[in-house]
């Protein structure tokens, strides 16, 4: 692994802070898929990446830095893809003591409900949704029987819902249509990744209406943040974090991010956060959004 994934921050505070750590946003695909994808992130926003792709290295990445519980994040860009996807990481997860497997489905699916169903008996815990990728809405009638499938299930469900980095122009994410998911799936615990950038003060505000909405941190609090994505972590203040510390998660998009692991962590860390909203960020939170019992996120 590069060395400055290695913890080289020893024994002091941060690091005790931040394990054990429930990461609730990562990637996992197989290799031919992760090729695809990381050449398509390098094509269009001039990325380069170094990190592993493999379980075994990518496990020993997180473990080193302290994550106990890793939650991997699957989507598909055509239709027919999704089942094989799903039961292949439901497979990976079975191999794995630290794993947390989401599901996925596309919206042109003969039967997206018996997709979602199917994964969830398999193992997966969640489904995820890349709107922009897959050319949905997170509300889109297409989808309407996996949701209802993820609800009955009790199940969350993951949207990259916003405009960062390069969607602002989409008309498949963005605050208004996340909303839509919202009134609609009431019982429904959704998140909407990257904290919602670059829309942020929006989705802030839904997290403090709903209960059931949620965000995480991946990239948009990253130490890296102003250079890869335009967005200064800065304008999110500590008291944001204190206030609404039951709704936001850590995240990071790892092994798909252009910088050291450490970055997504470090910055947090460095925030005058209580000890009992740090626990809530970097574990608690994650736990309950997933709905497993806190001593279940194995350390």
């Amino acid at each position: 692994m590069p060395a400055d994934d290695r913890s080289n921050e020893g024994d002091d505070d941060r690091h005790v802070r931040f394990r054990p750590a429930i990461d609730a946003h990562t990637h996992l695909f197989p290799e031919r898929l992760t090729e695809a994808i990381r050449r398509a992130l390098s094509d269009e926003a001039g990325w380069s990446f170094s990190h592993p792709t493999a379980r075994p290295e990518i496990e020993d990445v997180l473990s080193e830095a302290g994550v106990s519980t890793y939650v991997a994040l699957p989507y598909v860009h055509e239709a027919s893809l999704a089942t094989e996807l799903n039961e292949w990481l439901c497979a990976q997860a079975a191999r794995s003591d630290r794993l947390v497997p989401f599901a996925t489905v596309h919206p042109d699916d003969e039967d997206v409900g018996d997709v979602v169903r199917r994964a969830f008996e398999d193992g997966a815990r969640g489904l995820k949704f890349h709107c922009p990728v897959q050319e949905c809405t997170p509300a889109d009638p297409r989808l309407e029987p996996a949701l209802e499938t993820a609800a009955a299930f009790d199940r969350p469900v993951t949207y990259h819902g916003g405009t960062a980095p390069m969607f602002e122009d989409s008309p498949y994410v963005g605050a208004d249509v996340f909303e839509d998911v919202v009134a609609s799936y009431p019982d429904l615990r959704v998140c909407c990744a990257h904290m919602g950038t670059y829309e942020v003060d929006r989705f802030l505000e839904f997290a403090r209406e709903y209960d059931n909405v949620y965000l995480d941190t991946t990239f948009a609090m990253s130490t890296s943040a102003e250079e890869t994505m335009g967005f200064d972590p800065s304008t999110i203040p500590d008291e944001t974090f204190v206030e609404l510390s039951e709704s936001i998660m850590y995240g990071s998009d790892f092994p798909n991010v252009p910088y050291p692991y450490r970055n997504e962590r470090v910055g947090l860390l460095d925030r005058d956060l209580p000890a009992d909203v740090a626990r809530d960020v970097f574990y608690r939170t994650a736990a309950d959004y997933l709905g497993l019992d806190f001593g279940s996120a194995r350390a």
